[in-house]
């Protein structure tokens, strides 16, 4: 795992020389009003509701805080690639949070082919079918790419592209921390793949920590 997908990723790391405050809090997701009841009822246990897949909120993970605008000039990539393993029929991570113009190299670390493809609009590719091998690929326009393998139906990835390298990867307890961030008034987002993301407006001091915490669900949307 590269440093910058971390906990915390210091902005200052990629490109931005001014230091600066530091944004900190605690991302969780929280179900709707009334999910948990008919679990509480006993409606999961019969033979056959059993086997649904029911979302774990408490157990979600892979949430991504960013400032969502530019800063400043545009961010250099990091100068060594970040990486998404492919291994026990897995892509590690399964999502990874980069800069715009990134490389992102894609080892396959599995004694059976490989084929790493997407159909996603910024980034259409398909690195072919390969293992004992590594590709590699530049990502540099912003925005999502799901990555699927075409011969695993379950291995699939996020490549969450972004503007600036003011980002961080939140913990298995949902904290995170971005330092070195420069003073200003900011677009502060948090991202879930399966929930609305969630953006609050953050002022960030010249020196010291600002607090903003997000609660990701399924809410404020229009009702039909």
């Amino acid at each position: 795992m590269r440093n910058w997908l971390g906990i915390g990723v210091a902005c200052g790391l990629v490109a931005l020389t001014a230091r600066g405050g530091t944004i900190k809090g605690i991302v969780r997701a929280q179900p709707k009003e009334g999910a948990q009841a008919e679990a509480d009822a006993g409606k999961y246990e019969s033979r056959k509701a059993k086997f649904f897949e029911r979302v774990n909120y408490s157990e979600l993970r892979d949430f991504v805080v960013y400032v969502d605008q530019p800063i400043g000039p545009s961010a250099a990539p990091p100068a060594k690639p970040a990486q998404v393993v492919q291994k026990d029929a897995t892509f590690s991570p399964h999502v990874l949070p980069i800069v715009v113009g990134t490389i992102v190299e894609w080892p396959n670390q599995d004694d059976l082919f490989h084929n790493v493809f997407s159909y996603s609009e910024i980034k259409p590719f398909d690195l072919g079918m390969y293992k004992a091998e590594v590709k590699r690929l530049t990502f540099d326009k912003a925005g999502r790419v799901d990555v699927f393998c075409s011969i695993h139906s379950k291995m699939h990835c996020i490549i969450l592209v972004l503007e600036n390298p003011c980002f961080a990867a939140a913990d298995a307890k949902g904290a995170f921390v971005i330092t070195n961030v420069p003073a200003g008034t900011y677009r502060v987002k948090a991202w879930h793949e399966r929930l609305p993301a969630e953006t609050k407006p953050v002022v960030v001091p010249e020196t010291g920590d600002v607090k903003v915490d997000f609660t990701l669900g399924v809410k404020d949307l229009p009702k039909y």
